[in-house]
């Protein structure tokens, strides 16, 4: 069962999966949005799309009875919280509360409900839970304050699961990768709309003193990171796979060119240095 199957990681592992002839439940987040209707066209009738917003509590437990149904007693193999939000990336000072709120609500809370909803499954079949955290989440990077923060505390409580859970024979994983083209950049609409939010909130002497060339140039910044970003998603679907099939999974993937570089550096050298690199 995976959650955030619109776009992006979600949409492409959904469709790897199916292929090697695994059972998916697909969660989307509109099961009538373009990506839901990809999925029944282009998948096997071993995969079920399930309407799942993972903030939604209702939602979240009729997902559950679904798969139940399904899985009867055999259990449920493995979970992968994929959904997530990015939320608008910039300077920690300048996002308002609810940017902050929001990561939280969708990259950590959401992916909790869902484990702790799914868990029973799981214990059934001794299965896999697998989240998807980021990069981000396991060392800081300037203008990901809000999005950096959710994903560290999914990254945590991954770590914290993976030690109470284990006694039930159940594995558990984190996944950061580097940055890929994901779909999770969002829409112009969105963008202006939480730039809007961001800009009409912010008290004039911060306004001052950042600037109005800073402030404009965030915009720059978000339309230039894609162009970062690698279009193949290869190394993060294998990661996953890894994660769900192999006898002694990794606690911690991450895929990616280079991923795991900043990462030593910040475990290894001083802090200092890390922020200078």
């Amino acid at each position: 069962m995976l959650s955030g199957s619109d776009t992006g990681i979600g949409h492409a592992l959904a469709k790897y999966l199916d292929s090697l002839g695994f059972v998916v439940f697909a969660g989307v987040l509109n099961k009538d949005g373009p990506g839901a209707e990809e999925l029944r066209r282009a998948c096997s009738q071993r995969l079920s799309v399930l309407q799942l917003d993972i903030t939604n509590s209702t939602q979240v437990q009729e997902a559950y009875l679904a798969v139940s149904e399904k899985v009867q007693n055999a259990g449920l193999w493995g979970i992968v919280n994929n959904a997530g939000i990015l939320g608008f990336p910039a300077d920690g000072e300048l996002l308002p509360m609810s940017t902050y709120r929001h990561c939280m609500e969708v990259n950590f809370f959401g992916a909790v409900e869902v484990s702790k909803t799914f868990l029973p499954l799981l214990r059934k079949s001794q299965g896999r839970l697998v989240n998807m955290s980021s990069m981000a989440g396991g060392i800081p990077l300037p203008r990901y304050a809000a999005y950096g923060a959710s994903k560290a505390a999914l990254s945590m409580f991954s770590g914290v699961m993976r030690q109470e859970l284990s006694k039930w024979g159940i594995k558990v994983t984190a996944i950061h990768p580097s940055g890929f083209r994901t779909g999770i950049e969002g829409t112009a609409e969105q963008w202006d709309k939480q730039e809007k939010e961001l800009m009409e909130n912010l008290p004039a002497d911060t306004r001052q003193a950042y600037g109005e060339e800073y402030l404009l140039g965030l915009r720059n910044y978000l339309l230039q990171l894609p162009s970062y970003c690698a279009p193949d998603l290869s190394p993060v679907l294998g990661a996953v796979l890894h994660a769900l099939l192999a006898r002694r999974p990794q606690g911690l993937y991450t895929p990616g060119r280079g991923a795991y570089i900043p990462l030593c550096i910040f475990c290894c050298f001083p802090l200092w240095f890390y922020d200078f690199f």
